[in-house]
């Protein structure tokens, strides 16, 4: 793991919010255990807490204090289009992270950076767009410093990445809904 992941892990387990690159576009990430962290995300994007947040892993066992039914968690796999699946969350998770929904949105990855901050944080990452509600997303460090100037703990800067927004499906009535 290099000096950088191991700089954004300690924001992170600190309650920092960074952003940084995952298996869709630039992100900016947060630990689902802070939930004044969870807030700046969404004061930044000037984003409503009633559409929800999803968490992003690296391995199934990240989404288990989430949810409901964890034997649904079986069906939660790593595909070759990106997929982020809803599932129901469990009365303990944060309204930040639901919304006005019953479920959780979960997204998981075998990016290397996200694989390597879910093994340092020992969790699963809150994940929301690096961008204002409405615009474009951040593509460059010069966005990401328009956008949020001095508000970010750290930035791993962004790299060539699907720029293709996740399909969205929920388990529960199979429903695509992207």
């Amino acid at each position: 793991m290099n000096f950088h992941t191991r700089f954004a892990a300690s924001c992170l387990k600190v309650g920092g919010v960074i952003s940084n690159p995952t298996d869709t576009i630039q992100g900016l990430t947060c630990l689902p255990k802070f939930e004044s962290s969870m807030t700046r995300i969404l004061q930044f994007k000037h984003r409503s807490s009633t559409k929800g947040l999803i968490l992003l892993a690296s391995d199934v066992y990240y989404f288990k204090d989430y949810v409901k039914d964890i034997s649904l968690l079986i069906n939660v796999t790593i595909n070759t289009q990106p997929t982020t699946y809803l599932l129901k969350a469990n009365r303990r998770t944060s309204q930040l992270l639901t919304g006005d929904f019953d479920t959780i949105a979960l997204r998981l990855t075998n990016n290397q950076l996200i694989t390597n901050l879910c093994t340092a944080t020992h969790s699963a990452l809150v994940s929301s767009s690096a961008n204002i509600t409405s615009k474009c997303n951040a593509r460059s460090m010069l966005d990401l410093k328009l956008f949020f100037s001095d508000k970010l703990d750290f930035i791993i800067p962004p790299k060539t990445y699907n720029t293709q927004a996740s399909k969205i499906i929920n388990l529960q009535t199979g429903e695509k809904i992207r």
